[in-house]
């Protein structure tokens, strides 16, 4: 899952994190090929080539989760998409991050209700979003 690729996601910077997460939907891409990806996962196919083709297509968390959920073993695309947004609530916990730290920490590229709502799964996330968030959090702990 997202929020374990990688033992300390403070110490990298978002960019290396979403190119970890990035390398292991190619590597599910590549195990079960485009078409049973994007029939299994609901993902558009032309977006599945972008990733292959090592480009940043918008992806949402949800849909970066269905496409890792295809994989043998992994849990359901709901349940990933929860569990990364519940490390990101438990990071912010442990570190005594608000949202408005939150946001001035990412230089506000998202604001702090934005963020609050993306955390809490009311709003869509990115996979880059996430990355940008659970990076800066994590650098945060204690």
């Amino acid at each position: 899952m997202f929020h374990e690729v990688v033992d300390d996601p403070g110490s990298r910077t978002p960019d290396e994190l979403y190119e970890l997460y990035a390398a292991e939907l190619v590597a599910a891409i590549e195990t079960h090929g485009v078409a049973e990806i994007a029939e299994r996962s609901g993902v558009a196919e032309s977006v599945l080539r972008e990733l292959l083709a090592d480009e940043r297509p918008e992806l949402t968390l949800e849909e970066a989760a269905a496409v890792l959920a295809v994989v043998d073993g992994q849990p359901d695309s709901e349940t990933i998409a929860t569990l990364a947004r519940d490390a990101l609530l438990m990071g912010m916990t442990t570190a005594v991050l608000d949202v408005e730290a939150v946001e001035s920490g990412v230089g506000g590229e998202l604001e702090a209700r934005e963020i609050q709502s993306k955390v809490e799964g009311r709003f869509p996330m990115t996979l880059w979003e996430f990355a940008l968030l659970h990076q800066y959090i994590e650098s945060k702990q204690p």
